[in-house]
């Protein structure tokens, strides 16, 4: 370790806050690669008597140095509360699950008893949570009341692995008569999902002694908001439910609006840009109206919610003594439905609760509000046939056979087409084209036409997983089609990366256009599309440029754009 970087770390360390227990290096931007690097940290670890409390965080730790530093913590029983966000920056995704292994097995070893865990900002993925997972399954992990996991990556695997350990850990903690009562569970922006979700609602639901729930951003559909209502109907201490910018749909509304009436301790409601919609707003008014004394803050904005759905939300907050906030900022009141909505709270002395509406879609059309239910249907159709589909493939996995009256034929899966797979995409149909997808769906896209190109490429990315036939096909499939198109001398490169960042939601346009639900998988193909031969390197700091700037859709999917702007700052 050359001298400079000594001072450097001393000078740093010399920041280090003690008191209350706690020994706190957040914010140091310490770079601790190895055992030397972590020398002067493990040293102040050792000596602090009593230590309940360690905040790494905004440092990055790398295995080796985690080592040590884990071994410094196997004396330490007393420890309670570890905040390790934010502590693997520049880290490779591979790096985080033998450190998170070192620094778990020390606190067992040690006889801690957690009271909070925090690893938020560790974009450590489905592989990290094995990392920490038989640290939760321990009995360091009984006592436990805060977990933190934020913006993390984890996707639907990684819910999965999680909500498994807090089960298990559940029924060995409730085994020695102390059963896991986890207080707080923070999991945002961790790309979990209707599967993810699920899997965590059964654990909520066995657990039953949540007070706040935060799970934003994690493109989850009404299915697992169904789920998540039926746990939270059974955690009766909740407070504070945050699943901001999901897409609820009346029919997850309606669960949620059940699940309320029967919760008497809620204080905050937070279903901003979650799309519950009109009829999903009345039933969540009416929730509220029955109860809800305690209510604090009630967030729909950005819903959809047309006025007189708002006014009926208005009603309902008439006798919410303790409300502090009403947001209903971003929906369709239009001019005179803003001012009726503040005339009624003027006239409960509540004014003053009330938001902003300075984003206020406008009043639509009766043409605009079939458009909506046709929408609704469409959705529901296609998630009808994705799950036929799905239920179609697990029979094909049985070795069973339809028999026919008069013979054995078997019932073939029914044939696939890129027609087929463009219109309805989904993961099966792509695979079920079979070796020579890539091929045909370039021959049947038209790539003179960059419109038709942007189309197809956001169709082929829609359905990116990290299981690997799929991520397989789908980055040959964009091979064959990228190639083709920036091979063709008439292909317009920029036109192409301005439609795409407009589709993208990342640029506006002149044109209503709706951007993708998800950036995450255009997000994960672009990282690979932008390191080929065929990728033109003139596109890479236009896509730099936009991908840097900040985007409520990109934060969603925090973990590929650091993949892409790592990828692209390297090309």
């Amino acid at each position: 370790m050359a001298s400079e970087d000594i001072t450097k770390l001393a000078e740093s360390l010399a920041k280090t806050k003690v008191g209350g227990g706690q020994l706190s290096f957040k914010g140091q931007s310490l770079k601790l690669n190895t055992a030397e690097d972590a020398e002067e940290v493990i040293k102040q670890i050792k000596e602090f008597d009593g230590l309940e409390a360690l905040r790494l965080e905004g440092n990055t730790v790398g295995v080796e140095a985690a080592k040590v530093i884990a071994k410094a913590l196997e004396k330490k029983s007393e420890l309670k509360r570890c905040h390790w966000s934010d502590m693997f920056t520049g880290r490779l995704r591979s790096e985080i699950p033998p450190a998170l292994i070192s620094l778990g097995d020390a606190l067992i070893t040690a006889g801690a008893q957690l009271v909070e865990l925090d690893l938020s900002d560790n974009a450590f993925g489905p592989d990290g949570v094995r990392g920490f997972e038989a640290l939760l399954k321990s009995p360091a992990c009984y006592t436990l009341q805060e977990l933190k996991l934020n913006n993390c990556g984890m996707g639907i695997g990684g819910g999965k692995i999680l909500a498994a350990a807090l089960k298990e850990c559940h029924r060995k903690s409730s085994a020695q008569g102390k059963p896991l009562a986890l207080k707080i569970f923070v999991a945002g922006r961790n790309r979990l999902e209707n599967d993810g979700a699920t899997a965590l609602a059964e654990a909520f639901g066995i657990i039953g002694t949540l007070e706040e729930v935060h799970m934003p951003q994690n493109g989850i559909n009404h299915p697992g908001i169904t789920a998540l209502a039926q746990a939270f109907a059974i955690n009766p201490l909740l407070k504070v439910i945050n699943l901001n910018d999901n897409t609820f749909t009346e029919k997850g509304a309606v669960a949620m609006a059940e699940t309320l009436k029967a919760l008497r301790q809620i204080e905050v409601i937070n279903f901003g840009d979650c799309l519950v919609r009109s009829k999903g707003a009345v039933a969540i008014a009416d929730a509220v109206k029955e109860g809800l004394h305690k209510l604090k803050e009630l967030n729909l904005s950005f819903c959809e919610i047309k006025r007189d759905a708002a006014l009926t939300v208005a009603e309902a907050i008439e006798d919410k003594a303790e409300l502090e906030k009403l947001d209903l900022n971003g929906n369709c009141l239009g001019e005179e439905g803003c001012e009726q909505l503040q005339e009624i709270l003027e006239g409960f002395n509540m004014a003053a609760v009330l938001g902003s509406l300075s984003d206020d879609e406008g009043e639509e059309e009766d043409d605009e509000e079939e458009e909506e239910d046709e929408d609704e249907e469409e959705e529901e159709e296609e998630e009808e046939e994705q799950q036929q589909l799905k239920e179609r493939e697990q029979e094909s996995l049985t070795p069973k056979k339809i028999i026919d009256s008069q013979d054995s034929t078997p019932v073939p899966s029914p044939p696939v087409d890129v027609a087929t797979f463009l219109a309805f995409p989904s993961p099966e149909k792509l695979l079920r084209l079979g070796p020579k997808c890539s091929v045909l769906i370039a021959q049947q896209t038209d790539t003179s036409d960059v419109e038709k190109v942007v189309t197809a490429l956001l169709r082929i990315s829609s359905v990116f997983k990290d299981e690997a036939p799929v991520k397989t096909a789908v980055h040959e499939t964009t091979d064959a089609l990228m190639r083709k198109a920036f091979t063709s001398a008439t292909f317009n490169s920029d036109a192409f990366i301005t439609s795409l960042l407009i589709h993208m939601g990342l640029l506006k346009s002149e044109e209503k256009i709706k951007a993708v639900p998800s950036l995450y998988g255009i997000l994960m193909t672009l990282n690979h599309m932008v390191q080929q031969d065929y990728f033109p390197k003139s596109l890479a700091p236009v896509l730099s440029a936009f991908v840097t700037k900040p985007n409520r859709a990109l934060d969603s999917c925090s973990f590929a754009r650091h993949m892409l702007l790592q990828t692209l700052h390297q090309l």
